[in-house]
């Protein structure tokens, strides 16, 4: 996995604090320049942090990296790690009290249960030790902390507890944390279907390719309950820790839908022959949920068998965005259905029992007792079928329901794989360390030093014969998933000939390969490829600007429909500011603010009701922006007689009720309309205030994407870790990981990447030895006690 390369080094280390740390003994005080004796150690180990907040590990071996990356990942993101850990392993209420015990059972529902050989063995022979040296490190900096207080982040101290330590097993048992769909989809399809008109989610979701949506035969569309969501919803949503007993999962269809559906990702690369400098460059940049601090960590492992930077989850070893002195490699989610929901039917006689294959099959039962912080335990049940886990039942209908995904699979712990691409050398390498890649599903994006760019996509992927995934079906056996897509022959491109591969999130799969029907709309996409395509020869600074474009390409589609309209009142008010406007989302911009408005807020909800009073009933904002807009341009299928003279009549009112909203909210004179006076950014943290409100332009299908929750356009989701890489000039690369590197409230770096995250502009991503130590701020080193 990790081939030899020859490493020529020599540390020059920094003045170094009298005394050394010794974890048998008195530790030395945190320092600007510390020194840190550790036993499990081979060789010294040299950490140099640059004025970026990241961390340039240097080690002579490799078991000595992954312990030192532990180390340091604990050093900045203890809090976090710890608190991912629990939330992932169902132990929230060991620490914050009973009202955590559902969502620590709806966490143990998930957890992988497999044999845990197999599961090592999935991602090949030195990623368990990858792992277990990790989590030495993450041990050894909690072994610090107890010495002394002080190298503890303050949210233990405030909360009252103590961070637990890790087992290697930890980091893959974890399965919540991975993205997936369609489950959230499913059950609003199915609440349509109970309610006689399933086929108007296709204006929710979009269908591609084109497929007719039919009701699996066995199923009763009304037999599913909302409510099934919940357990799935208390095991992946984050932890707010308010006062009292903790929270709930209370949430309606359209807060599930948002939650599953607000993350993607850009990432492109450029050959050599469309550069100004002759080499190529990756762009990526992942939409995540916005946090205080970020879900990204940025650092830089080099070692005997790899040198490489990037960014990855904290709690993983390894980087899954980056480069290693040869090859760049960039990620963005590939929406392959992962999830089906199975509907049972209970034998009356004994609950416990479910109708498969012409009999009865028992369920399995795991009971497990539940940590309280007041030092009881409560025990929960767990069930589960061949499927998977037991969401929920419905006793007076001798019915239950459980979900059926990927993640119990050996080998899909989310973004674990990477470990596997540390190291690759050539496209080959790369598209052999994805064979085994479990989960998510990605697109990988791929360039390297002799000017070969590429795409390959990566996932563990159902291979689904009679059905479609749209809907539930039932667990009798008649829909079962028939293996998996061979992943070493999934689709991939070398050297396209436009000199460029794009990838945001759009479908982009072979039409017979069949792994799913919901994508994004395509906008950011469709807008990448335009800017790609008008430039003969691209920068790195080209591709930062690309990253924080706030073309909303998507009003080329509907604007033309209002521009032609015979409006009057505020509706010819509203036309004449959309008419002006550049369709730019700017936070200056009053025709964003507008336009937003108006197509989240008043278009999508009145056309939904038009063309199907059930989706008026279930839905009351805009979902995926194509497929309304495709429905708009053409609505005789939706509205049926006179359709263009009643889709008229919805532009109409629509934008007449959007301009009145803002004359009310913003200002009566539309002049002093701003984007950025709506949309706010907050980076929220767990335990404190969210680092905010900024303003914010963009949108969701802008490049530089917002994921804005519509009832007050709060920014929830989107760009916060951005990375260009200028491939073999690798100290000519840029990031931003905002709000910051670290963890720590009191820690300069928490909040320091945020103005420049706001401004777009980027910190320099350093990479050779002679320009990190001319950035150094801190070096600490690591230094065995044997």
């Amino acid at each position: 996995m990790f081939p030899r390369r020859s490493l020529s080094r020599t540390p020059t280390v920094a003045a170094l604090v009298a005394g050394a740390l010794v974890l048998s003994g008195a530790p030395a005080l945190p320092s600007e320049d510390d020194t840190y004796l550790l036993s499990g150690l081979t060789d010294e180990v040299r950490i140099a942090i640059d004025s970026a907040g990241v961390s340039h590990i240097y080690a002579e071996n490799t078991d000595d990296l992954f312990f030192a990356q532990g180390l340091n990942a604990a050093r900045d993101r203890l809090f976090q790690m710890d608190l991912q850990r629990r939330q992932g392993l169902g132990e929230l209420s060991a620490v914050f009290g009973p009202g955590f015990v559902e969502h620590d059972r709806a966490a143990r529902l998930f957890m992988y249960r497999g044999d845990m050989d197999e599961e090592w063995e999935s991602y090949g022979p030195e990623a368990r030790s990858a792992a277990e040296r990790f989590t030495e490190g993450v041990n050894a900096y909690i072994d610090l902390a107890a010495e002394d207080p002080r190298y503890l982040p303050p949210e233990f101290s405030e909360l009252g507890y103590s961070p637990a330590r890790w087992s290697p097993e930890d980091i893959v048992r974890i399965r919540s944390n991975s993205l997936g769909s369609n489950f959230t989809t499913e059950v609003i399809r199915t609440l349509l279907a109970c309610m006689g008109d399933p086929g108007a989610s296709e204006l929710l979701t979009g269908m591609e390719p084109d497929h007719e949506l039919t009701v699996p035969e066995g199923l009763d569309p009304c037999s599913v309950p909302p409510d099934v969501l919940t357990p799935f919803i208390l095991a992946a949503t984050p932890v707010t820790l308010a006062p009292g007993d903790g929270s709930t999962a209370e949430t309606s269809l359209e807060d599930a839908y948002r939650a599953s559906t607000s993350e993607g990702s850009n990432s492109w690369v450029i050959s050599p022959e469309r550069t100004e400098t002759g080499r190529p460059i990756m762009a990526d940049d992942p939409h995540r949920r916005l946090s205080a601090p970020s879900l990204r960590y940025a650092v830089h492992l080099s070692g005997p068998d790899f040198d490489v930077i990037g960014a990855g989850e904290p709690f993983l070893p390894g980087v899954a965005i980056g480069h290693n002195g040869t090859a760049a490699f960039g990620l963005t989610f590939l929406q392959a259905d992962q999830q089906d929901l199975y509907v049972y039917e209970l034998d009356p006689d004994d609950p416990s029992r479910y109708r498969y294959d012409g009999g009865w099959e028992e369920m399995t039962t795991v009971v497990e007792e539940v940590a309280v912080a007041d030092g009881t335990t409560e025990e929960v049940r767990l069930d589960f079928t061949r499927h998977g886990p037991i969401l929920g039942t419905d006793e007076e209908n001798d019915a239950a329901f459980a979900l059926r995904t990927t993640w119990s699979e050996p080998g899909t712990a989310a973004y674990f794989n990477s470990v596997g691409l540390l190291g690759v050398e050539d496209f080959d390498g790369f598209r052999e360390a994805l064979s085994s890649w479990g989960g998510p599903p990605m697109n990988y994006t791929y360039a390297d030093t002799d000017g070969r760019i590429g795409w390959a996509s990566a996932g563990l992927m159902p291979i689904r014969e009679g059905y479609d995934g749209l809907l539930p079906v039932p667990g009798d056996g008649t829909y079962e998933w028939d293996g998996f897509q061979d992943r070493e022959n999934l689709p991939y491109v070398l050297d396209p000939e436009d000199g460029f591969f794009a990838t945001a999130n759009e479908y982009n799969l072979p039409e017979d390969l069949g792994v799913g029907y919901e994508w994004d709309s395509g906008y950011r996409h469709d807008r990448i490829v335009e800017v790609l395509e008008e430039r003969d020869r691209s920068s790195v600074a080209d591709s930062m600007a690309l990253q924080g474009d706030h073309v909303d390409r998507s009003a080329r589609d509907v604007l033309p429909l209002v521009e032609a309209l015979d409006a009057h009142g505020d509706a010819a008010r509203a036309q004449e500011i959309l008419r002006d406007w550049d369709h730019v989302a700017s936070v200056d911009s009053a025709g964003a603010a507008l336009y937003r408005t108006w197509v989240a807020r008043h278009l999508g909800p009145r056309f939904y009701s038009a063309a199907s009073p059930v989706l008026g009933a279930v839905v009351t904002e805009t979902m995926h922006t194509r497929a309304l807009f495709d429905a708009v341009a053409e609505p005789e299928r939706w509205l049926g007689e006179e359709a263009e003279e009643k889709r008229d009549e919805i532009l109409q009112e629509s934008l007449e009720s959007a301009f009145e909203e803002l004359s009310e909210t913003l200002d009566p004179d539309p002049g002093l309309w701003r984007w950025g006076g709506l949309q706010k950014t907050y980076f929220p943290h767990p335990t404190r205030e969210p680092l905010g409100p900024f303003e914010r332009g963009g949108t969701p299908d802008t490049v530089d994407a917002s994921g804005a929750d519509t009832a007050d356009f709060t920014h929830v989701s989107g760009a916060s870790f951005r990375v260009v890489v200028d491939v073999g000039a690798w100290d000519s690369s840029f990031l931003i990981n905002a709000p910051g590197q670290s963890g720590d409230p009191n820690d300069p770096h928490y909040s320091d990447h945020v103005d420049a995250w706001r401004n777009g502009e980027y910190l320099p991503l350093l990479y050779s030895e002679s320009a990190v130590a001319a950035d150094t701020e801190r070096e600490i080193v690591l230094t065995p006690t044997d």
